[in-house]
């Protein structure tokens, strides 16, 4: 067993447990994460009645590729911003059986941050099939690229809960 926090874990089995009752799927469009995200839900026994799939999306060209981002979008507002969370977190809902997605793009760190994309920031989208969606710039700051990670996981999951209440 891999070991998430506690509260990581048990965000993970609530989403697990109250998305298995609604017999609702989860895709998961992660890039400064690398699969923590669906590594977290998976962690918990039973989260195959929930998670569909991840991507993992690290370069422009896997966005484009798996999840639809447009390359205009990626050349005037950058990997790290709100059009193109947006745009992750519809891919992965449309390129899925899922009924809602969560993506995240953001600066993990230590290095790759600039005046305006600091290290710590991270722009998270999920979004229902409904057409709920919900958009959150964070700003971690620059807190260490494993903290950044796990701190973009526990709002992942809290939006998902969010979600899905």
């Amino acid at each position: 067993m891999m070991h998430f926090p506690d509260e990581i874990i048990a965000l993970a089995q609530k989403i697990v447990t109250d998305f298995t009752a609604r017999t609702w799927m989860i895709a998961t469009a992660e890039s400064c994460t690398g699969g923590l995200i669906a590594g977290a839900l998976t962690e918990i026994p039973g989260s195959s009645a929930v998670v569909d799939r991840g991507f993992v999306t690290y370069t422009n060209i896997a966005k484009m590729e798996m999840l639809g981002v447009q390359e205009q979008t990626l050349a005037q507002f950058g990997a790290v911003s709100k059009e193109t969370a947006l745009q992750m977190v519809h891919g992965a809902l449309f390129r899925s059986r899922a009924d809602f997605a969560v993506a995240v793009t953001g600066v993990a760190g230590p290095g790759g941050g600039s005046a305006e994309k600091p290290v710590g920031l991270v722009h998270l989208a999920a979004k229902a099939r409904n057409g709920k969606l919900i958009h959150h710039e964070m700003r971690y700051g620059d807190i260490g690229r494993d903290q950044v990670r796990l701190a973009t996981l526990k709002t992942a999951l809290e939006m998902l809960v969010t979600l899905g209440q």
